[in-house]
């Protein structure tokens, strides 16, 4: 913010909160401009609270960025009820815009594209981690920005290439952070394993640096995992280390048309190795309703995915992010999405509404339950056979049972599991007891003994 730093506040509320009560505590600092930033997951909240500010307080200047506003800007919402749009990376922009407002020199357009900026040329953030935040919250750190892969559902294919900060002064801010307190850093780079070099010089800083606290969320490519990485992933232990892994689709004419390489061979060797060989956590994402994948193409890419034994699968319905290329496909494929955000996918060609909805539900109840870590031996017995068709037989039954995805208590799901596992699915009543006998008691639940008998 420049000259403008002492005189700027950095305010975080809750998707949950009022916005009347948002708009009250805003307004209470009597600020000439305030901005936002805008995603998928907070336009729906940051519409209703312009519409109250700037109801009651015409005069504020309200400025908008964030991908949800930089694309596709002439039909959205928001654009009525703010002063100025910024268009890109605001870093820089941002902070000229409210220079120039303040000096009664405002620009006369309104929407404004940011000029790229290269790493090289932004300040580093992380002294405004204040100490609550360090005490409290996963700290959120970045080593690159873009990415050089094209995939047609990301916003980051528009980068074309990918950016990286200085490594030697981002491990000095590293260093700064971790002997504040910070043990847990989450890595937002698209691309950590991108250049191998850095992938090393960050991991080795880590290592001289182990403790009981210390966790590490990194996003890789999984078909880049060449032998001095996989030597130095191999030293960090269990509960250290987390992955997360796109694999999206495992099929072949899918990944071409969304424009995607993957070696799908080594894909398959490098999670295989990393579930055998390491203590790494594994979090591995699928995306269903992609063109040309069918509810069967879905099934059979999960049942793959599910023998790598990742410990997490997450399953994820497709977005059509605004200014993404995805949209290429929208006639071809009949791609119908929702027109609120988040824009997930409704139906395509392959996948009718009724079985898009089945298979949503099926993602919830999978974070339920393959996901949460309360129900593995369960979810085992669940996978020996056909994962995907049994588990979404499962889904089927609970949704039908219940009627809800959200709000069941975690004893009345393992109730709820035994009753659709021996009634619904026909397994042996043995067996899933025994299975969720076992799980119980890992989850540590009270009541444990006089649960079971019941």
């Amino acid at each position: 913010m420049g000259d403008l730093t002492s005189t700027t506040r950095l305010l975080e509320y809750s998707i949950n909160s009022r916005s009347i009560d948002v708009a009250e505590s805003l307004l209470s600092y009597d600020a000439k401009i305030i901005g936002f930033s805008l995603y998928i997951w907070n336009i729906t909240e940051t519409i209703r609270l312009l519409s109250i500010i700037k109801t009651v307080s015409p005069e504020t200047v309200v400025v908008v960025g964030g991908p949800e506003i930089s694309h596709e800007v002439e039909n959205n919402k928001i654009s009525s009820l703010v002063d100025y749009i910024i268009c890109g990376n605001a870093d820089v922009a941002f902070a000229n815009l409210c220079q120039l407002i303040i000096a009664k020199n405002s620009p006369q357009e309104k929407i404004i594209q940011a000029p790229f900026v290269h790493p090289k040329d932004i300040q580093f953030p992380y002294q405004y981690y204040n100490d609550e935040d360090i005490a409290n919250r996963l700290i959120y750190v970045e080593a690159s920005r873009g990415c050089p892969y094209q995939c047609e559902f990301c916003l980051s294919s528009l980068d074309k290439t990918s950016w990286s900060f200085d490594i030697d002064l981002f491990l000095q801010e590293l260093q700064r952070l971790f002997q504040r307190g910070v043990r847990q850093f989450k890595f937002v780079d698209r691309t950590f394993n991108l250049k191998i070099k850095t992938s090393l010089r960050i991991l080795e800083f880590f290592l001289d640096k182990l403790d009981s606290d210390l966790f590490l969320h990194f996003e890789l490519v999984p078909d880049k995992l060449p032998d001095e990485l996989r030597q130095i992933i191999q030293k960090f232990p269990s509960g250290t280390l987390q992955f997360e892994i796109g694999i999206q689709t495992f099929n072949p004419e899918v990944q071409a048309l969304v424009s995607r390489k993957q070696d799908m061979q080594k894909t398959h060797e490098n999670i295989q190795w990393l579930s055998d060989a390491t203590d790494v956590h594994l979090h591995v994402d699928l995306i269903v309703g992609l063109p040309g994948e069918s509810l069967q193409s879905f099934a059979e890419g999960f049942d793959q995915l599910v023998k790598l034994k990742p410990h997490e699968i997450q399953v994820g319905l497709l977005k059509r992010l605004k200014g993404t290329p995805i949209v290429r496909h929208t006639i071809e494929y009949e791609m119908k999405y929702n027109p609120e955000a988040p824009y997930n996918i409704l139906s395509t060609s392959l996948i009718d509404f009724g079985q898009m909805q089945r298979l949503a539900r099926f993602a919830r109840y999978w974070d339920l339950m393959g996901n949460s870590g309360h129900f593995k031996n369960t979810i085992k017995l669940i996978s020996a056979d056909q994962p995907f068709n049994s588990f979404m037989m499962l889904s089927d039954w609970l949704y039908q049972s219940t009627d809800q995805t959200h709000r069941i208590a975690l004893k009345r799901l393992f109730k709820l599991m035994f009753v659709g596992l021996t009634d619904g699915l026909k397994l042996d009543k043995n067996l899933v007891f025994n299975a969720l006998k076992c799980d119980f008691k890992q989850s540590n639940l009270k009541g444990s003994s006089e649960f079971i008998r019941e």
